[in-house]
């Protein structure tokens, strides 16, 4: 028997599935956001770099301040997973993938080479000086100028592969799926959008990132898995990336 590739809608989960409660969520992302953030201060002390500037941090800075950032928020999904969950991590946060997830390939490139672009386009016209496309583009130019040789590699793994597992890892397959256990799917993927968008920092990047956020939304709701997310975040970065390598 053929099996569809879409699962079915939030609601209809096999018997044995655990959904976390919005509460545990929201403890266990603060946590973690809390850890990384005094892991990340704390390095910055250590190695003399307290009054850094962005755009001219130290080339090892990335890979660093991500394992500082990912560490706690992948030990707190794994403690959550043990202590609330069904011990399962790949079932706890639906890390599953599909041959029909590879549609997140032309969903990633599409997002990040037509979609960010039409979102911000209205605020550009709006207001120039705070939208303009440098200032758009100026985070992932600063790190990719500040990369070079084996750095640059760093510079891919983090971004391209690093960043969209764990984030797709939190904020789809934690906050949005425990979410929808106390609103309906669409507000669920609302609030995690705009999260996800908010915590970035950068007012200059937050139309296009909610933007994109809805589109990995709404591929986890109708998936109810992952994998496209992933996909689909990966080509996304992967596509900025090589924009900025080749402009």
């Amino acid at each position: 028997m053929n099996h569809s590739p879409w699962a079915p809608p939030f609601g209809q989960e096999p018997a044995g599935f655990v959904k976390f409660s919005p509460r545990v969520a929201v403890l266990a992302w603060s946590a973690s956001y809390a850890i990384a953030l005094v892991a990340s201060s704390a390095i910055l002390v250590a190695t003399g770099n307290s009054e850094l500037v962005e755009g001219k941090e130290p080339k090892w800075f990335l890979g660093v301040s991500a394992l500082a950032l990912w560490i706690p928020f992948v030990c707190c999904l794994y403690f959550v997973s043990k202590r609330f969950g069904s011990r399962n991590f790949a079932q706890d946060y639906f890390l599953r993938f599909r041959i029909v997830d590879l549609l997140g390939v032309p969903i990633g490139v599409a997002s990040q080479l037509l979609l960010v672009g039409l979102v911000t386009w209205p605020f550009r016209l709006m207001y120039p000086e705070t939208f303009a496309p440098e200032l758009v583009e100026k985070r992932a130019r600063d790190l990719f100028d500040n990369a070079s040789g084996a750095w640059l590699i760093v510079l891919v793994v983090v971004v391209v592969f690093g960043a969209p597992i764990v984030e797709e890892l939190v904020y789809r397959g934690l906050i949005q799926s425990s979410l929808s256990s106390r609103f309906n799917g669409n507000v669920s993927l609302l609030i995690t959008a705009v999260w996800f968008a908010g915590v970035h920092l950068q007012l200059v990047e937050l139309p296009g990132l909610l933007a994109f956020a809805l589109v990995l939304g709404f591929c986890f709701q109708r998936t109810k898995r992952l994998g496209m997310s992933i996909v689909a975040h990966v080509a996304f970065n992967a596509t900025g990336l090589l924009l900025v390598a080749l402009l």
